[in-house]
């Protein structure tokens, strides 16, 4: 596998957004109390489901590089459910940990920014790139399948 040197990367860009996360609910918190343990549920939501795609794409021997070229469709598992599970959980987490920080305005704010800059930078390249090089079995798959849930 080759990686590009580069910050552009999804993993960074969630970094990112998690960190604000933190920050929002460090300098200004705003939430009850009670939304700790939903936003812990989250993370290890978010956190499991990325790890449950990055090993279905091992085992399925193709990239995680997001500006990688695909050797496989991956189609069955948690791909079933969504075409972007990875991504999905970067949106958990971020959700979560504004919780987990009492920072439930910001996850209504960062959420949705992060779910863009994904969209937008990352996910459209990608697709395009599988219905090149699967066109029939991408256009079935998108077909059945949604972009997040």
């Amino acid at each position: 596998m080759t990686w590009r040197l580069t910050a552009d990367y999804p993993q960074l860009w969630a970094l990112g957004f998690a960190i604000l996360a933190v920050l929002a609910g460090l300098s200004i918190p705003h939430g009850p109390d009670w939304l700790l343990w939903p936003g812990v549920l989250l993370i290890c939501a978010g956190v499991a489901i990325m790890l449950i795609a990055s090993l279905t794409m091992r085992s399925h021997r193709t990239t995680l590089d997001p500006f990688g070229q695909p050797a496989n469709l991956v189609t069955g598992g948690v791909f079933a459910l969504s075409r972007n599970p990875i991504y999905l959980g970067d949106l958990l987490v971020v959700g979560g940990l504004c919780f987990t920080f009492g920072a439930p305005l910001a996850a209504a704010l960062l959420v949705p920014l992060l779910m863009i800059v994904i969209r937008h930078r990352f996910i459209g390249p990608e697709e395009d790139r599988l219905a090149r090089t699967f066109p029939d079995e991408f256009a079935q798959y998108g077909k059945r399948t949604r972009r997040w849930i």
